[in-house]
């Protein structure tokens, strides 16, 4: 079988699941109780070198491939909590790479490098009430007056929303453009008129932080609009594979993960005489999740090697081909672990119900792979308009 990681990606992933298992997890409980999770595991990951080492090494990362990337979202489901990782991830794979792609080199300085070395927390503010897969649709706006912009709407579903010291915003700089009129601001929370309206409670995901933000003319010099005017949605597009394809690896990570502990609990759980692993129903399910695992992960992996090559090798823009993979793995990939971590609780009978089982968490958590980062029934209109239907 093709092996993607080297002995170096092997050892940064034993770093990985270390801070996951020993760091992390020890936690789970006390932090899904508290709905958040406190601001020294960024900077511990950042200390560690896992929030970066995909990102330049003049822009405070380790200038290492997207493998590195992969194997961090693998492992850091080994913490039992959703929410941490998502959190992890919003850090550096979702809010940060636009920053590295566009920003000035004083951008850079003032926010990609703290973020990476989790001296400070980005969130990504795209969502609003009224838009959220349709990010054409939204409506907080950002007019230019002088040299600064006012910046005056409402966010949704943010995560690190209620603790960022600075969020990566898309506005509308010319409403009547539609999708060609909105464009990227790095926000800091502590200017005049940004506020936390509201930390959202969710049914999973516990441990992190979810917000809705409000900005009320909030004044933004100039210097902080990242790229150029208008075309932000072409950016988000780009940004939209990454936050899509790690979160393919990391759901497919904690599907495996939770396969792995069912089985545990399998050989030691005994009805009618015999551990449960051993009725024949179930081996059969287990084979057949199995399958379907191992062969969503040889595509999510395909997808992997084609961004890589595409954004690390050739340091160039995702073709279309790339982008419609990456689709189809999100669609894949959510089916997949919704299936397996149903099957999951099942097994467990009674105790599957019952929220002293971990599994319980796991069932819930997943859901929102489904639906985050665009829903599963967009991803299937877009991938249909990429394939010409």
């Amino acid at each position: 079988m093709w092996q993607p990681f080297t002995e170096e990606h092997e050892q940064f992933r034993k770093t990985v699941r270390a801070f996951a298992e020993k760091e992390l997890a020890p936690h789970a409980e006390e932090w899904e109780a508290d709905e958040c999770f406190p601001n020294w595991v960024f900077k511990r990951a950042g200390e560690l070198g896992i929030l970066g080492a995909h990102f330049p090494e003049e822009h405070g990362g380790q200038g290492l491939d997207y493998w590195f990337s992969a194997a961090k979202a693998e492992e850091l489901p080994r913490s039992r909590l959703a929410g941490v990782t998502m959190g992890l991830l919003v850090q550096s794979d979702m809010a940060t790479p636009v920053i590295s792609d566009l920003g000035t080199k004083e951008q850079i300085e003032e926010f990609l490098k703290p973020v990476l070395a989790g001296d400070k927390v980005i969130s990504l503010g795209v969502s609003e009430p009224a838009a959220g897969s349709d990010v054409a649709g939204i409506r907080t706006t950002a007019r230019k007056d002088g040299d600064d912009y006012v910046i005056s709407g409402q966010k949704t579903f943010i995560t690190n929303g209620t603790r960022a010291d600075f969020v990566t915003l898309l506005a509308k700089t010319s409403p009547d453009r539609g999708a060609h009129g909105c464009t990227f601001f790095l926000v800091p929370t502590n200017l005049p008129g940004f506020s936390v309206s509201k930390k959202l409670k969710k049914i999973g995901n516990k441990s992190s932080d979810t917000a809705e933000l409000f900005l009320d003319e909030v004044r933004v010099p100039k210097r902080y609009l990242l790229g150029e005017e208008n075309m932000g949605f072409m950016y988000l597009m780009q940004n939209f594979q990454s936050e899509r394809l790690i979160g393919s690896v990391s759901a497919l990570a904690g599907a495996f993960y939770t396969l792995e502990q069912a089985v545990a609990y399998g050989r030691e759980r005994v009805a009618f005489g015999k551990p449960i692993i051993k009725r024949e129903v179930w081996q059969h399910k287990f084979v057949d999740l199995y399958t379907r695992a191992e062969a969503a992960k040889s595509f999510v992996y395909k997808c992997v090697d084609h961004y890589n090559d595409e954004r690390y090798v050739k340091k160039g823009p995702v073709s279309f081909d790339t982008v419609k993979y990456i689709s189809m793995s999100k669609v894949l990939v959510g089916d997949v672990v919704n299936d397996i971590m149903d099957a999951c609780l099942q097994f467990h009978g009674g105790w599957g119900y019952i929220e002293d089982f971990p599994i319980a968490r796991a069932w819930r958590d997943q859901r929102l792979f489904r639906i985050g980062g665009g829903t599963t029934e967009t991803m299937k209109y877009y991938i249909a308009k990429l394939m010409g239907f």
